[in-house]
């Protein structure tokens, strides 16, 4: 019986792994795009942004071309892009600009993309980009009430989303991680951007972007991830995750507050490894949610952390992690392309154009 156990457990083992692999495997690319469309739409990103000198760069460039490429697809009610659809991009930005792998060829500047886009999807985009009310979940909308009307939703049902993989593992056997704190002007104005879960495609970086799934507030919101490897290179690669927003706690409930960071300092400082207070002593808590993370998810099983906190009179929003054993697939690929833009991304090195808190300090200056 023992022996039969022992088989079962393997077997039910092997399955599991066997589910993460396929899982991760199916989540390269973009839920908006089929494999078909894949090429076209890395080159035309690579355009935009990732072929162009670094000097040249405008990580909202990059936040352009992504705008574009959805606005596109919403207009296409929400079917996934195709290779065909390629036709369209060139007639709007020009076939030579998608030709040849030469890096000093086939690059879009801002007033290029703009032009292209007004030709790709007519001339009330480029105001429509630029306003607030128009645009949202990295789309432009031709007028707001076009936004209202919009129902994320249609970006789900073309998601890959798995079950929950919250980290199952003794706290000990765990990776803790707290990211470096980012200074911003105001906590109530990035508390108040979070809660718009609509603008988080707004703080895109170079290295990864969110965009929300649900018509929902903050709490329960489910966020597709794109993360981008082998940028220093010109030749991004990506691959996407899932995480919902599945606890969330304020100065609202301040017993809730105070337990939350008391549980994830004792887990930092019991478990760590080294690692510094989630806040420094004397900071006050205003904020803290958590991004765990579902089936497939690059970094494996567990969950990020959004903190926001003020010491000495200055706020602060900073991430920390706490993730199972990553399984070989995951830990392979996080050694190879992942780790750099995952520590940039969440404000590590203080790379700007990287760093998704810093993307938001700036929005909320």
């Amino acid at each position: 019986m023992a022996a039969g156990a022992g088989v079962a457990a393997g077997v039910l083992l092997g399955r599991t792994i066997g589910s993460e692999q396929a899982s991760f495997a199916r989540l390269a690319g973009w839920s908006i795009a089929g494999p078909d469309a894949a090429g076209w739409v890395t080159d035309f990103l690579n355009a935009a942004y990732y072929r162009r000198d670094p000097a040249e760069r405008e990580v909202d460039d990059l936040r352009l071309a992504f705008a574009i490429v959805a606005t596109y697809w919403e207009q296409k009610r929400g079917r996934k892009l195709r290779l065909v659809d390629v036709v369209a991009f060139h007639r709007a930005f020009g076939r030579h600009r998608f030709a040849g792998s030469d890096s000093s060829r086939g690059t879009l500047q801002r007033e290029q993309l703009l032009a292209g886009a007004t030709r790709l999807l007519g001339d009330w985009f480029p105001d429509a980009y630029r306003d607030d009310a128009r645009r949202g979940y990295g789309i432009a909308f031709r007028a707001p009430e076009d936004r209202e009307r919009f129902q994320p939703e249609a970006l789900l049902e073309l998601a890959d989303v798995g079950a929950l993989t919250p980290g199952v593992a003794p706290g000990s056997e765990q990776v803790w991680h707290t990211y470096s704190p980012v200074e911003v002007d105001s906590a109530e104005r990035v508390i108040a951007a979070l809660s718009a879960t609509e603008t988080w495609p707004d703080y895109a970086t170079e290295v990864g972007r969110f965009t929300p799934l649900r018509s929902s507030p903050l709490l329960g919101q489910t966020f597709e991830i794109e993360v981008v490897a082998g940028t220093a290179f010109g030749r991004p690669v990506f691959q996407r995750g899932y995480v919902t927003v599945t606890s969330l706690v304020t100065r609202d409930d301040e017993s809730a507050l105070r337990v939350y960071f008391e549980e994830l300092e004792d887990g930092l400082a019991n478990f760590g490894c080294n690692e510094p207070r989630a806040v420094a002593d004397g900071g006050e808590p205003i904020l803290g949610l958590d991004l765990t993370a579902h089936e497939g998810h690059f970094m494996g099983h567990g969950k990020n952390r959004l903190l926001i906190f003020r010491h000495d009179g200055r706020d602060f929003v900073r991430a920390a992690g706490t993730w199972d054993p990553m399984l070989w697939h995951v830990a392979s690929m996080y050694a190879l392309a992942g780790r750099e833009a995952q520590h940039a991304f969440w404000g590590d090195g203080a790379i700007v154009p990287r760093s998704m808190l810093h993307q938001l300090a700036l929005a909320t200056a």
